[in-house]
């Protein structure tokens, strides 16, 4: 099998051979069928979130189960699924509680790989998902299966870039109709917290970004005005667009810590700002606690849309189903593994919604 290798920080990956262990108890063998390129991944290719090379990126994504391990249960060979970075032990309070997306629980790849390269290295399995590869090996909890006739370059998406946007939207900050929303970033994410607040009624729904071109795709989500920040001062343009006082809720879904700042001021006195883009790991926002205590602002986090994995990606396939989810729409390009490189780099280059990785 190949699969996309980091071998050093900032440089191109390696399209090589590898070989990939059996699955083991409670593990289950995926071929890989779509893995969209989330900024997440880029972020640990560029050594702005910590990984430890040799390393599989790639973590959003859909195929076909290929093996099961020993006390597998719910899946079988030829099962179409989802497979998402989401992971959960079942025991733990927080899966418990019904917050599986937070789970604590200790899993065998925490400490180990599956895969190797030709030389007998181990490669290190990026956040227990590794799918920029023909095949990987995810705990069973990671899978979601799908119905037979849902295309797998959408389905993937629903692994991270909608899930986390859309459930930041409707999960962490359920967003009440007629309350107004700002998103911060609009970029895959980005679009999906658009098309959570239209969904949920919002109104207004202001896009903030620098590119005129993914303002202008934000209108087909949702959003019923725009702002560019390059163009202005955005602060007081989303205060002048809710009435003078900010929005109900703002999402930041860019990783930038200017951006976190600049939110906290977009939001109106009890107003909630949402942190989802995840910024450089050694970065930190500088902001006033008076603005906070004074104006009894909220300033909170959703890791992944606070979603709950087996529960949501089902209802988000029958959204889509009946035309209310979009998805066809947030597909920029198709590129084979070989081509990896590129795809990344036009992601990079901003010119892309979502690149996806496709696989025979």
């Amino acid at each position: 099998m190949k699969a996309a290798v980091c071998y050093e920080i900032g440089k191109p990956l390696v399209v090589e051979e590898i070989t990939l262990d059996p699955p083991k108890q409670g593990e289950v063998k995926v071929k890989l069928a779509a893995t969209a390129v989330c900024h997440s991944d880029i972020h640990f290719f560029k050594g702005e979130l910590p990984g430890q090379t040799p390393f599989v990126g790639g973590h959003e994504s859909a195929g076909y189960v290929e093996e099961v391990g020993k006390g597998v249960t719910g899946f079988k060979p030829g099962d179409p699924v989802v497979l998402s970075l989401l992971i959960s032990c079942g025991k733990c309070r927080f899966c418990l509680a019904g917050q599986s997306h937070l789970c604590s629980g200790v899993f065998p790849m925490d400490k180990e790989t599956r895969m190797h390269n030709k030389k007998g290295q181990d490669l290190n399995m990026l956040i227990k998902t590794a799918s920029f590869a023909d095949y990987t090996i995810v705990d069973q909890s990671q899978l979601v299966k799908i119905p037979a006739d849902m295309p797998m370059d959408r389905a993937c998406m629903l692994a991270c870039g909608v899930i986390t946007g859309f459930g930041a939207v409707v999960n962490r900050a359920r967003v009440k109709p007629m309350s107004s929303c700002v998103v911060i970033g609009i970029g895959g994410v980005g679009l999906n917290a658009v098309q959570g607040a239209a969904i949920s009624g919002a109104y207004p729904i202001i896009a903030v970004d620098i590119s005129d071109k993914k303002l202008q795709a934000a209108k087909i989500f949702g959003a019923t005005h725009t702002v560019n920040s390059t163009k202005g001062d955005a602060i007081k343009e989303v205060q002048k667009l809710t009435g003078g006082e900010g929005a109900d809720y703002v999402f930041v879904t860019v990783g930038s810590t200017a951006a976190v700042e600049q939110g906290l001021d977009m939001s109106n006195p009890r107003g909630m700002t949402v942190l989802v883009g995840l910024p450089k790991y050694t970065e930190m926002a500088k902001y006033s606690p008076f603005n906070i205590i004074r104006f009894e602002r909220t300033l909170t986090g959703s890791f992944m849309g606070t979603t709950q994995l087996h529960a949501e990606v089902p209802k988000l396939i029958a959204l889509y189903k009946a035309g209310i989810l979009k998805l066809d729409e947030l597909i920029t390009a198709r590129y084979p593994l070989e081509k990896i490189n590129e795809a990344i780099d036009a992601v990079v280059k901003g010119e892309a919604l979502r690149n996806i990785i496709t696989f025979k």
